[in-house]
């Protein structure tokens, strides 16, 4: 499992990917891969993750999406959701798995969450995600996903779905780790990140053309008599 480049890319060899049918030999290498890279170092970034069948779908799903899909992105759950523009620009649209598309996405997910509860033993109850679209120049600036014994939000995932995506077209996701120093993530078609919730903050740059993501937590189930988790 290799380390990766400190202030770039760090990935895992492509060779590695997930390109062959849900539940075959080379999706559960896949998934022992992010298994890994979770345990040694709280993050893995994985290119080509998802089967060349899956990613360019996503891509063609989201670009058939009205704008009145989408709603401006805030900042908290629940009641204590909140709107800043200074802290976030884009716009997300919740996956509920009712078209095709999006049931092979979750499906996808499930089978992963089920993986790194069996090797991980993390507890993990549920998935959630959502379509992400940055116009050019929007941005979400430095935050955690979760914050240490306040959230059940576990596992984050990013997946991009930008075909034909340059570096200097900007849009980097930024991880800090816990020493610092930054791992930088261009938005390619395919690549999946996985990174602790409550240990790396991150932002997402600005970029030069829209660029369209899906971000998604596993989570653990708080739920109460009172309240049902989870609530978005």
């Amino acid at each position: 499992m290799p380390a990766g480049a400190v202030g770039g890319d760090t990935s895992l060899p492509a060779s590695k990917a997930c390109l062959s049918d849900p539940g075959s030999a080379q999706e559960t290498e896949c998934f022992a891969a992010l298994a890994d890279g979770l345990h040694q170092q709280g993050y893995v970034v994985f290119p080509n993750a998802l089967n060349p069948t899956l990613a360019p779908a996503l891509y063609h799903y989201i670009q058939t999406l009205s704008p009145a899909h989408f709603v401006r992105a805030g900042v908290g759950r629940g009641q204590q959701l909140s709107h800043n523009p200074f802290v976030r620009s884009d716009r997300i649209c919740w996956i509920t798995g009712e078209d095709l598309v999006p049931s092979d996405w979750l499906a996808f997910c499930e089978r992963l969450r089920l993986y790194l509860n069996r090797e991980l033993m993390l507890g993990l109850f549920s998935f959630e995600s959502h379509f992400a679209h940055y116009s050019p120049g929007d941005f979400y600036r430095r935050h955690l996903d979760a914050f240490k014994g306040e959230s059940n939000r576990v596992v984050s995932l990013v997946s991009y779905l930008n075909p034909d995506w340059h570096p200097q077209e900007g849009g980097e996701l930024v991880l800090w780790r816990p020493d610092g120093e930054t791992v930088r993530v261009t938005p390619q078609l395919g690549t999946l990140v996985l990174f602790m919730s409550e240990e790396f903050p991150h932002e997402v740059r600005p970029a030069l053309r829209d660029r369209y993501s899906i971000a998604g937590w596993f989570r653990l189930n708080t739920s109460t008599a009172l309240r049902p988790d989870p609530p978005r």
